[in-house]
C-alpha cells in the first residue's frame, strides 16, 4: 500500500500528487469521485466514458479492458444518466 500526501486549500481546493495521477493515468479535465465508505474516502479515476468500450473486444491490437474496469464504466454512465442532463 502506497501512502501520499496532500494539503487542503480554505477554498477545499487540493492537489492530486504526481505519483497518483501517474498511477491512475489522470489527465487535465478527468474527472475523479469520491467514495465515502464507513468514514472512509476512497477516489477514483473517472476517465474512461462508456462509449469507450464500443468495439473493444474486436479491434486487433488494442488491449481488452478487464470485467471490473467494464463493469465500473457502465456503471458510472447509468449514475450519469440517473442524474439527468446538466
Amino acid at each position: 500500500m502506497n501512502i501520499f500526501y496532500g494539503t487542503m486549500t480554505s477554498k477545499g481546493q487540493t492537489t492530486v500528487p504526481a505519483e497518483v495521477r501517474d498511477m491512475l493515468q489522470l489527465k487535465p479535465g478527468d474527472k475523479i469521485r469520491y467514495v465515502v465508505r464507513n468514514g472512509e474516502i476512497v477516489i477514483k479515476a473517472k476517465n474512461k466514458r462508456a462509449v469507450d468500450l464500443a468495439g473493444i473486444l474486436h479491434r486487433p491490437g488494442m488491449q481488452a479492458m478487464t470485467l471490473a474496469e467494464m463493469d465500473e464504466i457502465v456503471g458510472d454512465a447509468i449514475a450519469e444518466h440517473a442524474m439527468g442532463p446538466k
